[in-house]
């Protein structure tokens, strides 16, 4: 099972996996109301590189970007079931809206986003070429969302 940590933690984990020969992946999200999608996603990731780092966005940052009522789970409880994940290493929350500060600080391998994207339209695939990082597609095709989960069962 995973670790939930700070972010100086995760730091700390990553420079002695360094240290050790290991590569690092980084997958984020919110994580709220689990659903098979984030966890292919996840498990996609985490076949990445020898260690996977997920980055939860905190409570704060979900409502930013989900709107009201939104999240559903609080986010102590949405790491601890990330965490739950095979193949998650570490999970470490954020309260930026975007992924860019914990990339920075953490420098991984490999960015894990879903296929939602291309690696050309990753908002943060400049961010992570600075320090000669790559990004990767992963997941299966998005056809699993929270928000039409919480429409089935309103």
């Amino acid at each position: 099972m995973g670790e939930v940590l700070a972010l100086d933690d995760v730091l700390a984990r990553v420079a002695a996996d360094r240290r050790a020969g290991r590569t690092v992946a980084l997958a984020n999200g919110c994580f709220d109301l689990l659903h098979v999608g984030h966890v292919r996603y996840l498990q996609a990731s985490a076949q990445e590189a020898d260690r996977l780092v997920v980055a939860v966005n905190d409570d704060a940052s979900v409502r930013a970007l989900k709107g009201d009522g939104r999240p559903i789970l609080p986010a102590a409880d949405r790491c601890e079931l990330v965490a739950a994940i095979r193949g998650v290493d570490y999970v470490v929350p954020f309260a930026e809206l975007t992924v860019v500060g914990v990339l920075r600080t953490l420098r991984p391998d490999v960015h894990c986003k879903g296929t939602d994207y291309t690696v050309d339209t990753v908002p943060e695939r400049d961010v992570v070429r600075e320090w000669g990082g790559r990004t990767a597609i992963v997941g299966d095709p998005k056809d699993h969302s929270t928000r039409d989960l919480l429409s089935r069962i309103r």
